[in-house]
């Protein structure tokens, strides 16, 4: 069953980022594990990252317990300008003292999508150290951010994607639905997150947003049931009046 989402609605694109990032923050300082963190793909993510990079943010934040994942990602080259972990890796890792070990992208060399999907599962279940089970008490990322797509996808997960009937993955690939392979993280990945944030900005996610707090379940955003606290961003441009 998806939780009743917690709104906070700002003021525009730049309320939203600053927002975002001081409750990523605030998240990791908390945590007395090491903090995991689902980073998402688009402009809105990367003006968080941004934030997250800069003072007084930078300079407060542990980075050596921060570990960085992603809940998708375009089977590119890492340095391809359609990188999820590209943009990541410009807005935020390269100005923050974080560990290279702390950094988890997807394995873009690998031979195929599907290896690629496989080979961040395994990754994923050893930074955890669960080996398939799904522990409420103990969920695998301490936040994910997620996007709301004019379609109403989120991650790579797609209307009519077999994706979107994986259950027995933390990962799996995505061929077809957009012109490049993608590997995307599960329903049953993104759901194990003590919080999950999405991030909606403009009006043209107005409807969608909507169709999301109603929990109309054709929307694939609207099928994120995490096991944690739901929560959305958003600005007034794309909050349905």
């Amino acid at each position: 069953m998806r939780p009743e989402p917690i709104l906070d609605v700002a003021e525009d694109a730049a309320d939203l980022a600053a927002r975002a990032a001081a409750f990523i923050a605030a998240a990791a300082a908390a945590s007395k594990r090491p903090f995991a963190l689902c980073l998402s793909g688009g402009s809105t993510p990367r003006d968080v990252y941004a934030r997250l990079a800069a003072p007084p943010l930078a300079e407060a934040l542990d980075w050596g317990k921060v570990h960085l994942f992603w809940g998708d990602e375009r089977f590119v080259p890492a340095d391809d300008p359609k990188s999820n972990f590209r943009m990541a890796r410009e807005a935020l890792i390269d100005h923050v003292p974080i560990p290279a070990g702390n950094v988890h992208p997807v394995d873009v060399c690998a031979p195929d999508p599907e290896t690629a999907a496989r080979r961040y599962e395994r990754d994923l279940f050893g930074f955890h150290g669960a080996q398939g089970r799904d522990d409420p008490d103990r969920p695998l990322f301490g936040v994910t951010l997620l996007g709301l797509g004019t379609d109403g996808h989120t991650a790579s997960l797609f209307p009519g994607s077999p994706a979107l009937d994986v259950k027995d993955r933390l990962a799996a690939a995505v061929v077809g639905a957009m012109p490049e392979p993608r590997v995307t993280l599960t329903f049953r990945a993104l759901a194990a997150s003590a919080e999950t944030a999405f991030l909606v900005s403009g009006a043209s996610k107005q409807e969608m947003l909507r169709r999301l707090l109603e929990g109309d379940d054709r929307l694939p955003a609207a099928r994120i049931a995490p096991q944690g606290t739901l929560r959305i961003f958003a600005d007034r441009a794309a909050f349905p009046l």
